[in-house]
């Protein structure tokens, strides 16, 4: 996420990757390894019987740290591993081991560099933590990306590390790929027969299950790891509290703009249609048996894979084809999670979360100009191929979200921006604040205050600085809050406004992971931040305006009534 201009060494390292096998006693001619910079030899760890060498770097002239990545947290995913259960893997398979690159992303869209072999993971640390007196709190970050798109590879902790470092609280950082699209998130009855759902999560739960195993070599402490992740990485937490068991892996999460409830949840069947298209467009499995495709997509090669499921995307009605489903009473989503949460059943873990002001218009449709549209935009959102009409329950539903949201300009997102329009219709703000509360702030609301009602520490925040707007349509929206979390407007900025609400997002972040408590009154100075509770409804506002904590009550009606349906949108 932030590359420093002063660290050409280290812009390096986020951009180049290693090999597929980066056993260095077999590496081969396109392998790439990164000369350390420091004076003394590679950082090295031991794990069984194999040296895993990374590489150090100066950052910023005045921290020393050490990576480690493309270390395998499972084993590839090919032939009949493909489309199955990760198969965790505890050993590298050669005495010495090349872990100074990235890995390559898993199979996805848009990229050129995808790979099946993938399911590999990264470390960030400060060179002092090999002798740490203590073993180390770690964090480990789950992306986002839609469950279409992401890789480990574009998010660079080093100012995150640092900061923990300057602080005196120093921590390890760790991210991971992941599968996504049709390759992490198989959909219909031959998915579920396969016990074939939800791959991607199960990819997560391996990734960290290998932390709280190893993460000692690296002098971490297994008992304090603490889960971090934005857009679909806060909504695979928020789907990892129902029934993973992550309350015996993890001590607390932080998540931003992701929410059970932020993309529909139904059973595998739903979209049998997204997996039966899929196979249509492969040539090679066009002609299979339907309930009988797996045998022969395992055995078709990536770049047809890839090319099918392009023409499959490209055809569905959905922007969200290939996500996590419900799947069953002994799987991670047993129910509907708004009927989980509501029942108390969900993980009692520690957790920070919160949202961005205009999350919504991300996700709005800029051309939206009738009510009409509205109700069809909303409707196939929320009940992708309904095959019917929708209930009069629903219908309902919608008729009274546009009763509660007016077209009224100066009540619509982005907020803040009065009666401007930017060119486009009133109905434009109208949806961007419906879709900004139904899939976020409702959620959001529901998650910390039922956390809240449980017992469990919660704070919760809005994320509303108007120097992230970069386009005054969008206003404060979507993944905008993430280059605050690592850092780059202090890098960029540290004595602006913008550099000053990064800096202490950091800290708070940092405290919570170290301490689980955002409140340690180390590093920067900043607002006490008060613990959400059943009557202290409170969250944190980070904008450099007015840093400071409010009441959780903004449009109170109108999320409460959303979160009173929020079943017939199957969140």
């Amino acid at each position: 996420m932030f590359t420093s201009n002063t660290t050409p060494r280290l812009a390096a390292l986020v951009t180049l990757f290693a090999a597929q096998l980066p056993c260095l006693l077999a590496a081969s001619s396109t392998s790439v390894t990164l000369t350390s910079t420091s004076s003394n030899s590679a950082p090295t760890v031991i794990l069984g019987n194999s040296s895993l060498v990374g590489t150090s770097f100066n950052f910023g002239g005045l921290l020393e740290e050490e990576f480690f990545g493309g270390i395998p947290y499972a084993e590839s995913p090919v032939g009949e591993l493909r489309f199955a259960a990760p198969v965790p893997k505890d050993n590298v398979g050669c005495d010495v081991f090349d872990a100074s690159s990235f890995g390559f992303p898993c199979p996805q869209l848009g990229i050129d560099n995808s790979t099946e072999d993938c399911l590999k993971l990264n470390i960030f640390r400060h060179a002092m933590a090999r002798t740490a007196l203590e073993p180390l709190p770690v964090v480990v970050w789950v992306f986002g990306g839609g469950f279409r798109t992401g890789a480990a590879s574009k998010f660079n902790a080093s100012m995150l590390v640092a900061q923990s470092v300057s602080r005196g609280t120093p921590m390890i950082y760790v991210n991971f790929d992941y599968r996504v699209g049709p390759f992490g998130f198989p959909q219909g009855t031959e998915a579920i027969e396969r016990g074939a759902l939800n791959l991607g999560l199960k990819d997560q739960l391996a990734a960290v299950n290998w932390v709280k195993n190893h993460i000692n070599i690296f002098n971490g402490d297994p008992s304090k790891i603490t889960l971090f992740g934005s857009s679909a990485g806060a909504i695979s937490i928020a789907d990892l509290y129902l029934n993973s068991g992550m309350e015996n892996l993890v001590r607390a999460t932080i998540s931003g703009s992701g929410f059970t409830g932020t993309i529909p949840m139904y059973n595998a069947t739903r979209r049998e249609t997204e997996w039966t298209n899929f196979v249509a467009a492969t040539p090679e499995c066009a002609g299979a048996t339907a309930g009988n495709t797996f045998d022969c997509m395992r055995s078709t090669s990536l770049d047809t894979l890839l090319n099918a499921y392009r023409t499959s995307a490209s055809e569905s009605p959905e922007t969200f084809q290939f996500v996590p489903v419900i799947d069953g009473a002994d799987g991670l989503i047993p129910d509907l999670p708004s009927t989980l949460v509501a029942q108390g059943k969900f993980s009692r873990i520690p957790l920070m979360t919160g949202t961005n002001l205009d999350d919504g218009t991300t996700f709005t449709p800029q051309a939206v100009t009738t009510d009409d549209q509205i109700k069809i935009f909303l409707t196939r959102a929320a009940l992708p191929f309904q095959g019917g009409d929708p209930s009069p329950e629903f219908e309902a539903a919608l008729d009274e979200l546009l009763e509660i949201y007016p077209e009224d300009p100066t009540v619509g997102s982005p907020y803040g921006t009065g009666s401007q329009t930017f060119g486009l219709s009133p109905e434009y703000k109208r949806l961007a604040s419906i879709v900004g509360d139904t899939q976020f702030q409702a959620p959001r609301r529901a998650w910390v205050q039922a956390a809240a009602a449980n017992g469990v520490p919660a704070y919760a925040f809005l994320f509303a600085d108007p120097a992230a707007v970069a386009d005054e349509k969008l206003g404060v929206t979507h993944g905008t809050d993430v280059p605050y979390m690592y850092g780059s407007p202090y890098v960029s900025g540290p004595m602006t406004k913008a550099g000053q609400v990064s800096l202490n997002m950091m800290d708070y972040i940092i405290s919570f992971v170290t301490s689980v408590n955002p409140n340690d009154g180390k590093g920067s100075s900043r607002p006490n931040w008060p613990q959400y509770t059943a009557s202290e409804k409170t969250l944190m506002q980070f904008a450099s305006a007015n840093m400071t904590a409010i009441p959780d009550d903004y449009r109170a009606d109108e999320i409460a009534y959303i979160n009173s349906v929020s079943s017939l949108f199957a969140q």
